[in-house]
Order: structure tokens, then C-alpha cells, then sequence
């Protein structure tokens, strides 16, 4: 069976990039219909169908369905929509103690991005929305289910364990975005790569991803290698002393992780999280792994989900796993 439990519904920051890549979701729902492909009359009904997901807001039913239609498309029984924590303003403190916000280039770059992607004031709303829509999904053969991707900080653990409690999540992604504060994969900071030694950098990244098992805080861990973003790593051979550090903790944890594709078809590194020689060291400590797309627009989810589960497969796993109320359980592929 086919699951996707890493889906977004809207990311930002808000721009005229955002703009045309949600025109062109738009437009892959509409392209159906033959008679006006490629005409004004096309443009005219596209125009009409962004103003009103603009003005509907991030949590439209209409835009969610599109994420239904997709899923349905491709035979997925399961879809797990998340949203990143720094979307909700109540969390904003979380973030601003623990970024590099210095008044400098990097601190002023992080400033503006995180006063543009954190435009909900509550997490409630996203819970309302998601639950508000989960029987429409089981009448159509698809269990949504609800999550929640929350950025790990070193010393963070009880702000993070009392923002996240007593919420109805299926669900806890833990995700490792900042080292020392830097935003690693904002594409307009990814110039510090230069300045850094790879190798000490990884190992940096390596000790965050294992605080972040050993919290118990989370449910699974988001792609474990997405420090390669932009293409910077080491030679690989120096980094698997390092997949196995992590594979060991999360063995010892009981904690599952995610084949990602994002990184595959969204980044300059065009390859899945985690490697190939990654996931082998994963498979040789038999870690649960669950299927992401890593979706932002509804367009791309499931996009690459069956080459997870041949790769999967060709590292001897017969199942993958889901989740409900926080609880784990096995899905037979």
C-alpha cells in the first residue's frame, strides 16, 4: 500500500515565485480539459481560480481537494499533512531564541524570512481545518491524517515538548534546518557553505539529528541528510561513520525515519533522503521507515513514492510504517 506522510499545504515566503509555482499547480488540475488548453479562455478560468485561492487564505477546502484528487490518482490509501512550526505565531519566541537573528547579513536575512512564513497566529486553526476535512477523505478511500514538523534545537527540548503538547497529532515530525542557528537550506544563505570545514560541519549536524532521537520528542526524524541541500558534502566515504552514530540512535530510541524525495526534484543535490549508502546502513540496523514526498503544492505529492518502496524492498524491507493518535503501526507494501 502507498502512503505519503510528509505533505505541506503551504509554505511561503510569499513571493511572485510562490505566486506562478501555485499557478502551475493550478493549471496541472486543469489541463484535463482539452478544449481550452493552451487558449485566453484557459488563462481567463486560471487567473479566476488564483485570485480565489489567494484570497481563500492557506487553509481553503478547495486547495486541500486538490490534494485529495492527487491522492486519489495515484492509489494512495494514506496522506499525512503536516505544517512546519514556524508557521504559527504563537511559536515565533521558540524560533527567535535559537536562530542567529544578529544584526547582520545572515541575522537580517533570517529576520525577513521568518517574519514572512510566519503568518498563522494559532495551531488550532491548521487542527480545526485538517480535522474539519478528515471524513470527506475516508469517503473517498484515503485516511488523512494530521501531523506537525517541528525544528529541533540543542537546549530547546522543554519550550519545543510544551509548544507540541496536549495537541491531537497522529504524528511528530522531528527536523534538524538549523546548525548554530543557521538556516541551512534558505537558498539565500547558502553562500555560508564556503566559509565552513564540511567535514567538522557534518559531524555538527550529526550531534543535532541524535539530541533530536534522544529528545523522545518525536515520532520519527525528517530527512536525516538534508545538510547535502545545495550539494556540499564531503566525500561520502568520511560521512558513514556518521549514518551509523545516527542508525544506532535511533535504534536505541525506537524511532522510525522517512525515505524523502524532496531534495530529489525540489534542490540542487537531485538526490533522495536519505543516500543510497545511508539507507543501507539504516536497513543493516532494521530502523521503520514511513514514505515522504516532501510535497508543498499538490501537484507533487507522492511524487517518487514508488522508487522509495523498490528501494525499500531491494534493501529487504517487506513493510513500512503509519501512524495514529502517536501510536505506531506496520503497513505491509
Amino acid at each position: 500500500m502507498s502512503v505519503d506522510y510528509h505533505v505541506h499545504l503551504e509554505e511561503g515566503p510569499y513571493s511572485v515565485n510562490w505566486l506562478a509555482r501555485t499557478a502551475k499547480a493550478l493549471a496541472f488540475f486543469s489541463e484535463k480539459d482539452a478544449q481550452v488548453r493552451n487558449s485566453l479562455a484557459q488563462i481567463e478560468q486560471l487567473t479566476k481560480r488564483l485570485h480565489n485561492r489567494v484570497e481563500e487564505g492557506c487553509y481553503s477546502e478547495a486547495w486541500l481537494d486538490l490534494y485529495l484528487e492527487r491522492a486519489i490518482q495515484l492509489g494512495l490509501k494514506e496522506v499525512g499533512l503536516v505544517e512546519h512550526l514556524y508557521r504559527f505565531q504563537e511559536c515565533r519566541r521558540y524560533f527567535e531564541a535559537h536562530m542567529h537573528l544578529a544584526n547582520d547579513e545572515l541575522g537580517k536575512l533570517q529576520m525577513s524570512w521568518l517574519e514572512r512564513v510566519a503568518t498563522i497566529p494559532s495551531m488550532n486553526q491548521f487542527i480545526d481545518f485538517i480535522q474539519s476535512q478528515q471524513e470527506k477523505w475516508n469517503n473517498h478511500g484515503v485516511t488523512l491524517s494530521l501531523g506537525i514538523e517541528a525544528d529541533f534545537f540543542p537546549h530547546g527540548e522543554a519550550e519545543l515538548e510544551a509548544l507540541l503538547a496536549n495537541k491531537p497529532w497522529d504524528y511528530v515530525i522531528g527536523s534538524v534546518h538549523f546548525v548554530r542557528g543557521w538556516g541551512f537550506d534558505n537558498k539565500y544563505t547558502a553562500g555560508r557553505f564556503e566559509q565552513e570545514d564540511l567535514a567538522e560541519l557534518y559531524h555538527t549536524h550529526t550531534d543535532y539529528v541524535c539530541q533530536a532521537i534522544s529528545s523522545q520528542l518525536f515520532d520519527l526524524i525528517a530527512h536525516l541528510d538534508n545538510l547535502k541541500v545545495f550539494s556540499y558534502r564531503p566525500e561520502e566515504a568520511l560521512l558513514l561513520e556518521n549514518y551509523t552514530r545516527i542508525a544506532e540512535t535511533l535504534q536505541r530510541h525506537d524511532v522510525a525515519t522517512e525515505v524523502n524525495t524532496g531534495l530529489a526534484y525540489r534542490y540542487p543535490v537531485k538526490e533522495a533522503c536519505p543516500s543510497p549508502a545511508y539507507l543501507q546502513i539504516l536497513a543493516r540496523h532494521v530502523i521503520p521507515f514511513t514514505l515522504s514526498s516532501d510535497a508543498h503544492f499538490p501537484d507533487d505529492v507522492g511524487t517518487n513514492i514508488e522508487q522509495s518502496i523498490e528501494l525499500l524492498r531491494r534493501n529487504q524491507y517487506t513493510s513500512i510504517v503509519g501512524f495514529s493518535k502517536r501510536k505506531r503501526y506496520e503497513i505491509t507494501m
